[in-house]
């Protein structure tokens, strides 16, 4: 090699540095700087530091041509997402084995006995509803990986050792499998179900606590009204890191048209709530995860409308159902204004999974699970269809 073209090749990897350098300085532009970001403690330093690596060009190049390689060499996705047929995802939650599974699913089997006892002591009837998994809902959009045995029958079983356990779980499979000829019951890019899915599953609770009779009080009228459709970009999409460079291979988004429940009159209404709560009655809650706590499926208003009475929402985001229930349990508004019914939505892929109780108290935790008597042992049979 020649010296000048030793100099042309320092001064082209000079120009490229250079102008990486100066491509790199536009995502300092989107730095916003809080009251907390101190330049002495280095929180500042730290804070842009973190921002400038998540916004570098050549990490957002190598991700996105990595992601899209994966995508389309291999049919794969990031860890979270199975890849489907006609661009349906589901959450790997509901194809991956679990090590320890069949302890866990003692341990949660245990502690939902546990809850429904505690519940029983303050004159609360427990209504669990099982949601069945994306996948067994939508076996025909299954591409090449399968669920592992653990997921074979996981919600048929799961189902009926809460019944053998005397815990009060309408079944919410058949329901939803008829509906499906109105609609989508579950997104094709998300992990959730649809507004469609989440009324159906509230009107078969509604009509089971009705032939119960669980719920009393005067009934309360409630409207809800749909939006026009618009295009959603499920969460599920998350896990193709394909934006913005190969933002066109990704599947197409869904249509969701949000819903929203509202008193019929409101006035009467306001009337009702203040002879209701006048005297510290809830009639009924709801407890659960994201199927419950995001107003995207409006699941909250679709129960109060079908129960034809008002929901107090317990629900949270990203905590699964169990620690939610058990950080209600302790609270005032449970010991002080226990509800008639409380609705426990449980997807059924939560049931094989590890929960960390460490924020709470483990003698009481060891006394949940203690409730169990010996011949009501809630373990799941070992016995599996293998496949």
């Amino acid at each position: 090699m020649t010296r000048s073209l030793r100099k042309l090749y320092a001064v082209l990897f000079m120009a490229l540095l250079l102008g990486l350098g100066i491509w790199s300085l536009g995502g300092l532009g989107s730095f916003q700087r809080t009251a907390q970001m101190s330049l002495l403690d280095g929180k500042l330093a730290k804070a842009a530091e973190t921002h400038y690596d998540a916004q570098f060009p050549i990490k957002r190049l190598g991700t996105n041509l990595w992601a899209a390689l994966d995508f389309k060499l291999f049919n794969e996705g990031r860890p979270g997402v199975v890849l489907g047929r006609e661009q349906w995802l589901f959450s790997d939650e509901e194809f991956k084995p679990v090590a320890g599974s069949e302890q866990f699913e003692a341990e949660n089997l245990a502690l939902i006995r546990g809850v429904r006892d505690t519940l029983k002591q303050h004159g609360v009837q427990l209504v669990l509803a099982i949601i069945p998994a994306k996948a067994r809902l939508y076996p025909e959009y299954i591409g090449e990986q399968t669920p592992a045995s653990l997921h074979a029958d996981l919600y048929n079983q799961f189902h009926a050792k809460a019944r053998q356990a005397g815990v009060f779980a309408p079944d919410l499979l058949g329901p939803l499998q008829a509906a499906k000829a109105q609609g989508q019951v579950f997104l094709r890019t998300d992990t959730h179900w649809t507004p469609l899915g989440a009324e159906v599953v509230a009107r078969h609770l509604a009509e089971a606590v009705a032939r119960q009779t669980l719920l009393s009080g005067t009934p309360q009228q409630f409207v809800t009204e749909a939006k026009a459709a618009t295009p959603y970009k499920g969460d599920l999409t998350n896990f193709l890191p394909l934006d913005p460079l190969f933002s066109h291979l990704l599947p197409a988004p869904d249509s969701l048209q949000q819903r929203t429940t509202r008193p019929a009159r409101a006035q009467d209404q306001a009337d009702s709530d203040d002879a209701l709560f006048a005297d510290n009655e809830i009639p009924v809650a709801l407890i659960g995860t994201s199927y419950s706590a995001n107003p995207h499926w409006n699941f909250l208003g679709a129960l109060q409308q079908a129960l034809r009475s008002d929901v107090v929402n317990y629900a949270e985001d990203g905590h699964g159902p169990l620690l939610p229930m058990l950080k209600y349990l302790q609270t005032d508004a449970f010991k002080t204004s226990a509800p008639q019914v409380l609705v426990w939505e449980f997807p059924e892929r939560y049931l094989p999974m590890k929960n960390d109780l460490s924020a709470f108290d483990p003698q009481w935790i060891a006394q949940l699970k203690q409730t169990r008597t010996a011949n009501q042992d809630m373990a799941l049979s070992s016995n599996r269809t293998q496949h």
